[in-house]
């Protein structure tokens, strides 16, 4: 393969460590073996729990599907296997970089809160790392590879979350 062939590929996707959307069940299902192998106290029971948890659960709904239709009406893939066609800087991504993980992050912690799982909310934050290094980190630089000076204003204007 020749030089330009190569430098193609290499900003063809942006290589992150796997598709997002599983490293978020992969936390929950960890999280669920962990509350049943390694029991946490929980408080007692009660309808606060559903309700705050399925409010997080809506709005993390909410926020990932905004993300998705901005990406969507863009003509962009959603799938980060796919090469990013278009750098999508208005709508939802307007306010944050990464909307959709955003929206399943708020998602994950509604399962955790209406679940009762501290263990899914323990893993929060190793989560956070994953998909920031793992997933937003390598986006980051193949954006900056791929729109260049378009993507680093962008950058300078929005948040990475909020």
């Amino acid at each position: 393969m020749d030089r330009a062939g190569q430098e193609e590929s290499e900003i063809a996707t942006a290589g992150v460590i796997t598709r997002p959307p599983l490293l978020y069940l992969a936390a929950i299902l960890i999280g669920a073996v962990l509350d049943r192998l390694l029991p946490l106290p929980v408080p007692h029971f009660d309808p606060v729990h559903w309700i705050a948890g399925g409010l997080l659960m809506l709005a993390g709904l909410a926020v990932a599907v905004a993300g998705i239709r901005n990406f969507t009406r863009a003509g962009t893939p959603v799938r980060t296997i796919k090469p990013t066609i278009a750098l999508v800087t208005t709508g939802i991504h307007g306010w944050s970089r990464n909307p959709i993980y955003l929206g399943l992050f708020l998602l994950y912690a509604g399962i955790g809160v209406a679940a009762q799982s501290p263990w899914s909310l323990i893993l929060v934050l190793p989560l956070a790392l994953v998909i920031r290094y793992g997933v937003v980190a390598r986006e980051e630089a193949y954006l900056e590879r791929r729109f260049g000076d378009a993507y680093r204003d962008y950058k300078a204007r929005v948040r990475r979350w909020l």
